[in-house]
């Protein structure tokens, strides 16, 4: 009866694989515990039986101990060596990492808790990352909602206030009889136009009202002529069949371009800066290079870290690198099965 032979065969093998998993790794302590007991008890039953040392201390009999010294040490170096190594890899991951600029895990090698510890710290910086991105995530959008009540703000409230002060010095100036007053009168004038012309600008930077009524091409062109003036030439090139993408991708597209102009304008010292947004093969690539004097080894302030922040939010990948003529490159790669909607 071919069944029942059957069946014992299955448990059997499910039992000797159950002993499999169950099976523990030898621990380091232990593997380098029982190397050295073995290699003192075969070097104890060698002077209790036919090796014995004499005094003075023969030459034949020091080679020996000699040679079992160098066997225990070497055993001993070979199997630290060995047995360490993924620390010592851990060790270069734990400094070396950072949590703005994700990267490859430590392999998990070694045995027993060296391969729990690696496992352990893998998992780690999986959970920083992922609460990281989400504080993130929570302070970029009330970020987002804050710079929208401010530049509300701005327009509705000083806005309208310096228009009606524009008004009224413009009614004044028109019945002030002297010539000399009327001009200070338009003088005054001209700089509250100014003014006004500025909290306009910066309100419009702190709420891109182009990136949402009219989409990111006119709002990222819109900002290249912002930027544009006497000392700066900032040119664009945007694809023309951009994929769909989503609301938060395309801000972040726009933060990085913007804060990347910022930084070109500000402290680059730069004479040209170009912009472009196109497809790529890794999926949608913004890039801004200019021709200034380079990122050299400054320290990466508020600006750029929150660049790598918003990159994160969206799965991107952002370099900054130097040119070879001379100037740096922001470069951000976003890919559209992330950046879709």
């Amino acid at each position: 009866m071919p069944g029942p032979p059957r069946r014992c065969a299955s448990r059997a093998g499910h039992s000797r694989r159950r002993r499999r998993e169950k099976a523990v790794p030898m621990s380091l302590f232990w593997r380098i515990f029982l190397l050295n007991a073995v290699v003192l008890i075969a070097a104890t039953a060698l002077l209790l039986g036919p090796v014995t040392v004499s005094t003075p201390v023969l030459l034949t009999e020091a080679a020996v101990l000699t040679a079992g010294l160098a066997a225990i040490l070497i055993a001993n170096g070979v199997l630290l060596r060995v047995g360490l190594a993924p620390l010592q890899r851990l060790t270069r991951a734990m400094t070396t990492t950072d949590l703005l600029r994700p990267g490859a895990r430590p392999a998990v090698g070694g045995h027993g808790e060296v391969a729990e510890l690696i496992t352990t710290f893998n998992a780690m910086l999986d959970r920083l990352e992922a609460e990281r991105a989400t504080s993130a995530a929570r302070a970029l959008s009330a970020q987002e909602a804050e710079r929208h009540r401010i530049a509300q703000e701005l327009h509705d409230e000083v806005g309208q206030t310096l228009t009606a002060v524009l008004l009224e010095l413009k009614s004044v100036a028109d019945h002030a009889p002297p010539a000399a007053v009327r001009e200070e009168l338009h003088q005054v004038q001209e700089s509250t136009r100014a003014s006004l012309d500025e909290i306009r600008r910066i309100a419009r930077r702190l709420r891109p009202g182009v990136l949402e009524e009219l989409g990111l091409a006119s709002a990222l062109k819109a900002l290249t002529s912002e930027f544009t003036g006497p000392a700066l030439a900032v040119r664009h090139h945007v694809d023309a069949d951009l994929p769909p993408l989503s609301r938060d991708t395309e801000l972040v597209l726009y933060r990085v371009a913007q804060e990347s102009l910022t930084n070109a304008a500000r402290h680059s010292g730069a004479r040209r800066v170009d912009l472009t947004l196109e497809r790529a093969p890794a999926g949608m690539e913004l890039s801004v290079r200019d021709d200034g004097h380079g990122i050299r080894d400054a320290v990466e302030g508020a600006g750029i870290s929150g660049m790598r922040e918003r990159a994160l939010l969206i799965g991107a990948d952002l370099t900054l690198s130097p040119r070879p003529g001379g100037g740096t490159e922001v470069r951000l790669v976003v890919p559209l099965h992330h950046g879709s909607h």
